[in-house]
């Protein structure tokens, strides 16, 4: 069975740090694009970074330069994304998704596999 497994999400105060993790069966990371997108209350999803087969990164979002970073552990079939020094705008459900071939996209419609969505919440 194809899927992706999302965790880690949670309530964090500003400043503060949270790693995602998204865990995937049924096929190898390696082959496949891996995009973060976030979706905020009353807006649309968006495009944060993305991991490229080959290991590079793209970022959509230049709010979270510096500040969030993506890694794949081949071993375990998982992508991470660590979200460091989180701000109130950084609140959002966080979702992962897979794109067979190398490149990354922002768009939401290019991507096969997804995940069911974590809650980020960054609040005092």
């Amino acid at each position: 069975q194809v899927q992706l497994v999302l965790s880690g999400g949670g309530l964090v105060q500003p400043g503060g740090s949270l790693r995602l993790s998204c865990a995937a069966s049924g096929f190898s990371l390696n082959d496949y694009a891996i995009g973060w997108f976030r979706q905020a209350p009353g807006k649309e999803r968006e495009g944060v970074l993305c991991m490229r087969s080959s290991g590079g990164t793209t970022y959509y979002a230049d709010s979270v330069k510096g500040r969030f970073t993506i890694s794949r552990d081949n071993a375990k079939n998982t992508v991470y994304l660590q979200m460091n020094s989180l701000k109130a705008e950084d609140t959002a459900v966080y979702y992962c998704a897979a794109r067979a071939g190398y490149y990354c996209s922002s768009a939401v419609g290019l991507y096969e596999y997804w995940g069911m969505g974590t809650q980020v919440t960054v609040s005092s």
